[in-house]
């Protein structure tokens, strides 16, 4: 059924309910675990040279983390997963690298958001669904 199965991983509640739903999906069918964080850019506000490397160290650390939870919950289950973290626009990212990497399952969290602001904004787990190359799951 799903031999290879991709996880958008950004540390949330729905994240980690996505990656621990993947992790036993991958161990159950025998499948390929990979992850996916996505590093949106640095604000352009920032007042000093100073301030950005000051960001750009808390993210690099963010998302270093995010790779060991990930690769720890896997191998407290006795499960590999390739995590990889790349830079741009969220749901474009996961979407094509979803594409490029053949996968047959997408999971993510599901952050709900008001009514209103869905009609006028939409939100991400909408746009990955209907954007998504493969099935889509979403975890809360």
């Amino acid at each position: 059924m799903f031999k290879k199965i991709l996880v958008a991983y950004d540390g949330s509640d729905g994240a980690k309910a996505a990656l621990r739903i993947g992790i036993g999906l991958a161990k159950s069918l025998d499948a390929e675990l990979h992850s996916i964080s996505v590093e949106e850019h640095l604000p352009h506000y920032a007042a000093t040279i100073g301030e950005v490397e000051d960001a750009k160290q808390r993210i690099d650390e963010f998302f270093r983390t995010l790779t060991k939870e990930a690769r720890d919950q896997a191998l407290l289950a006795g499960v590999e997963i390739q995590t990889t973290t790349r830079k741009g626009h969220e749901v474009e990212t996961i979407v094509t690298h979803a594409r490029e990497g053949r996968f047959d399952l997408l999971l993510a969290g599901y952050h709900g958001h008001s009514r209103i602001f869905e009609r006028v904004m939409g939100s991400t787990a909408q746009s990955i669904i209907r954007l998504s190359p493969c099935s889509v799951l979403l975890a809360k």
